[in-house]
């Protein structure tokens, strides 16, 4: 059984999130994680070489392979997470969506049990609509969302940091200067464990 992990990166806060997501697969028994980033835009890519931190994490991505519609059709279960583009999900990833119609109209996603996760800039950026917004194709697509409970250790608090039951999320700080919190990447780790469960219920 398999839980596809896809994302999209440009700074490097999802890519953590992500890493951990892949751990909390792992951490049940008989789910295998497949971790796969999504494609970036051709003019995007040409950019990268100008932004000295962009290239950074543009280099560390390269031995994670792109995700295909095969992946989307072969996984029991997938996590999907984006930076937040003006409370909405990046571009990049709504063009993953977008091109499942092949799958959709086959049934390929229901079923199927998916979580989201985001990074923001500000406490305030996305960090609930972006999941929220991303939640509507998955649903036309026939899948089970998996969100994250109270119960989860990390969930309850007053601080500047992310956490949120419609899907992980962090703070990324205005000029991406800040790191995932670890409680934020144990939420993570957390959803990525909940959708494999999940998918083992649905899918076993």
């Amino acid at each position: 059984m398999q839980v596809l992990v896809v994302y999209y990166s440009m700074y490097g806060h999802v890519l953590q999130m992500a890493q951990a997501v892949v751990e909390g697969v792992k951490s049940v028994k008989g789910v295998e994680p497949v971790w796969r980033r999504v494609r970036e835009f051709e003019e995007v890519e040409r950019d990268i070489p100008q932004h000295e931190h962009a290239l950074a994490v543009w280099k560390r991505q390269q031995e994670i392979p792109v995700c295909t519609l095969e992946d989307l059709k072969d996984a029991d279960g997938i996590v999907f997470g984006t930076p937040t583009r003006y409370g909405n999900m990046a571009a990049q990833m709504k063009r993953l969506f977008d091109s499942t119609a092949s799958l959709w109209l086959e049934g390929a996603f229901e079923g199927k049990p998916a979580g989201v996760f985001t990074s923001t800039a500000t406490a305030h950026g996305g960090q609930e609509t972006t999941p929220f917004t991303m939640m509507a194709p998955l649903l036309h697509l026939g899948m089970v969302i998996v969100g994250v409970p109270y119960s989860t250790p990390g969930m309850l608090h007053t601080e500047g940091r992310g956490g949120t039951p419609y899907g992980a999320s962090t703070l990324a700080g205005s000029r991406n200067e800040l790191n995932p919190a670890p409680e934020d990447l144990a939420i993570a780790q957390a959803l990525g464990r909940r959708v494999a469960e999940m998918a083992k219920k649905l899918r076993g």
